[in-house]
């Protein structure tokens, strides 16, 4: 008769304690050296004839506009509906309402009515899921497209025009980055 002790259970083999201990280390090496997507720009430029005064009102806060009729947004990609801010100056908190959201865009450059300049601490979806269910958070839609901020230059033209230069900075998990890009 042998005697077996106190429990009837085994010990672990020693790989698997081992693999154990080494998985967070695994993980916090891949977290490292997994790339930071790069940030892109997209810069676009219209002239509109108004004064920078007039245009700098609707630059910070613009009203309800018509949803767009292009197929592309009919069928769930995001589109703007109004912007609202909170405050004036630096520090004051613009809201970008879309179609699938708000985006909130802390204000870190406000030189009236010359330049605003943004930052964005909150997106919405990029887009609506084609669902049969009324309503659903995929979490494919959220921190795949990131808008890090966002600037409007105004510029008074000779004919009594302004030029609205607006700047974006954004990012996308989607790899290769380059063929999303487009």
């Amino acid at each position: 008769m042998s005697n077996i002790g106190p429990s009837s259970k085994t010990a672990p083999p020693p790989t698997s304690l081992c693999c154990s201990c080494l998985t967070p280390s695994v993980q916090w090496i891949e977290h490292l050296l997994t790339p930071r997507p790069p940030v892109f720009v997209v810069r676009s430029s219209v002239e509109i004839k108004a004064s920078p005064k007039d245009v700098w009102k609707q630059v910070v806060a613009f009203s309800q506009i018509e949803p767009p009729h292009e197929l592309l947004f009919r069928e769930g990609v995001a589109y703007p509906i109004r912007a609202e801010i909170v405050g004036k100056g630096a520090g004051a908190e613009r809201h970008c309402v879309f179609s699938t959201g708000v985006f909130v865009e802390p204000v870190q450059i406000w030189d009236e009515p010359r330049r605003l300049k943004f930052s964005v601490t909150e997106n919405p979806p990029p887009m609506e899921e084609w669902t049969p269910y009324h309503h659903i958070e995929p979490p494919h839609l959220h921190g795949f497209l990131k808008s890090e901020g966002g600037e409007f230059l105004l510029t008074s033209l000779p004919n009594g025009n302004t030029r609205l230069v607006g700047t974006t900075w954004y990012q996308h998990g989607l790899w290769p980055a380059a063929y999303w890009r487009l």
